[in-house]
């Protein structure tokens, strides 16, 4: 009997180690946390600065580690960016042109339905689930309302959210979900459910479920906030507790960003409490400029907004951090963009990105890390319809359909407001070249905007300046 019992107890010894030795070895892949938030401006952070608008669990993540100066989208406006960060290339490379799907576009052969995420691009979640995770999507989608697009289609193994752009923070009515049925709340594949709570808190409180229940294995979850996106809608006990000194729309704005700071601290401390941290890599974005013209958001000292190409529509705030990897409490002042998402979460994975194609985007953790002194990158692009952008090292050329380009020294001028075009003639010829080359390599848009709204970007723009010049 005696003998038995050891040869069990041996055997259990055994068992327990090797279940050990897994949970180990599955733990080497680190849990990716993404969380984006929509339009919010470049100001309106505490760890941007910003004294009205109070942050104080996004500012602990700034603390806890890297701050990027530099960051960029690829697109001023939500869906585009958004494919961007997914696909890890420029959007129009493969046709996704720079505006929002679907919705303004011109009338031709394709339908509302056929505008999406091209099935033949590989997302961030197709690579990370063939890595063994188990991956998610909180919240807005914009990338294709038809069921092909939809985000269990595109590598994700869940969704909660919405399909479209923007919607109520609050339940939809039968009329609203009617009108618009890609903004239906919807938890898996077409089921549908309104959500009783704050729209930014349910997103936390799916977040923080799923997260509980895959903490035993490697996870990726996309947490993609529509707050601050219009429509105004604040919880009532947010709006009590702003500044004062704030009114109109931008106390609307800071109740919302503070339901928004309090949802990402509450996903936060969920990976603290299961004991994940230090084996969590956590990056906070925002999708693109802020739209001060509708949400009151702040871009300063940036010009510009969402929808154009100036600093305050295409530069983001932007955070990562990874305990005991990235030095906490830091800056990063290179430029970056979000094309460098896909290639930084797939190799911390252990994918090795090299044998990838077509990426736009680099692994920017060596630079981080200083294994590589080098620059991520020395000339990013933008495009939309016939307006253009090119930044190469700390020259910025954006070029429009109706005026001469501009050009400005983004390192001395981060608001934009000294055009050196004219002085230096051999450089914007220069950077014209290095635009008319990269759009070389872009696939013929598969949609297009509708007339009418060509001329919007540049009308907001133009707003925009004669604001600056009246104040």
């Amino acid at each position: 009997m005696k003998t038995k019992t050891i040869n069990k107890l041996l055997l259990l010894v055994l068992m327990t180690t090797c279940c050990g030795h897994f949970n180990l070895v599955a733990q080497r892949q680190p849990n990716i946390l993404f969380i984006l938030s929509d339009d919010a401006g470049y100001a309106d952070f505490g760890f941007q600065g910003s004294k009205d608008f109070k942050t104080p669990h996004l500012d602990a993540l700034a603390k806890s580690g890297v701050k990027f100066t530099q960051a960029y989208v690829t697109a001023a406006v939500c869906g585009p960016s958004r494919a961007g960060i997914l696909t890890g290339k420029y959007q129009q490379r493969f046709g996704f042109e720079e505006n929002n799907v679907p919705g303004y576009m011109s009338n031709s052969a394709l339908s509302g339905d056929d505008m999406g995420l091209p099935l033949n691009q590989t997302t961030i979640a197709d690579y990370l689930k063939r890595k063994g995770y188990r991956t998610a999507i909180f919240g807005k989608w914009h990338l294709g309302n038809a069921d092909r697009y939809h985000p269990t289609k595109r590598g994700f193994d869940e969704f909660y959210g919405f399909r479209g752009g923007a919607r109520s923070y609050y339940e939809l009515s039968k009329d609203e979900k009617l009108k618009k049925p890609e903004d239906r709340l919807e938890k898996g594949f077409a089921s549908y459910k309104e959500s009783e709570v704050y729209l930014t808190d349910g997103i936390a409180n799916e977040t923080v479920a799923f997260i509980e229940r895959n903490k035993e294995r490697p996870f990726f979850a996309y947490v993609s906030f529509n707050a601050v996106h219009t429509p105004m809608e604040a919880r009532e006990e947010d709006l009590n507790n702003v500044s004062s000194n704030l009114k109109g729309k931008r106390k609307t704005l800071a109740a919302m960003t503070t339901a928004l700071d309090r949802a990402c601290g509450r996903i936060i401390d969920k990976i603290k409490e299961l004991g994940l941290i230090d084996n969590t890599l956590i990056v906070f974005a925002n999708d693109n400029g802020g739209p001060s013209d509708t949400n009151e958001s702040c871009n300063d000292p940036l010009s510009g907004t969402k929808a154009n190409h100036l600093e305050g529509g295409i530069r983001i705030p932007f955070l990562m951090s990874w305990s005991g990897k990235l030095k906490p409490n830091s800056e990063y002042k290179e430029v970056v963009s979000t094309l460098d998402l896909l290639p930084t979460f797939v190799s911390v994975a252990g994918e090795d990105v090299s044998k990838i194609k077509d990426l736009d985007g680099v692994n920017i953790m060596p630079y981080l890390t200083k294994k590589n002194k080098g620059k991520p990158h020395e000339t990013l692009y933008w495009k939309k319809e016939s307006r253009a952008a090119v930044r190469h090292n700390e020259w910025k050329l954006i070029r429009f359909p109706d005026r001469p380009a501009e050009l400005y020294n983004i390192e001395e001028d981060i608001s934009e407001v000294n055009n050196l075009a004219s002085e230096k003639p051999k450089l914007v010829k220069g950077l014209y070249k290095k635009l008319f080359k990269w759009e070389l390599t872009l696939e013929r848009p598969l949609w297009q905007l509708k007339r009418s709204y060509e001329g919007k970007a540049a009308l907001r723009m133009d707003n925009y300046r004669k604001q600056k010049i009246k104040k």
